[in-house]
């Protein structure tokens, strides 16, 4: 149980801003291009920087909520 049920509240959902999901976007993009660019073009370097960039931009959009 919520701490808004346990208050007599009624539950809502949070509503996430645009800003957020392009914010989210832009920086899995820049993080992907530096870590190709440190890291070469071969296939488990660009596997491991798709990784990365997939977890800093989620990182990034859940954090600005």
């Amino acid at each position: 149980m919520s701490a808004i049920a346990k208050a007599g509240g009624t539950a809502t959902r949070l509503k996430r801003s645009r800003a957020s999901l392009v914010g989210g976007v832009a920086t899995g993009i820049g993080v992907f291009a530096l870590t190709v660019l440190l890291a070469g073009t071969s296939t488990p370097s660009l596997a491991l920087a798709l990784v990365i960039a997939l977890a800093v931009a989620a990182w990034v959009r859940l954090a600005d909520l």
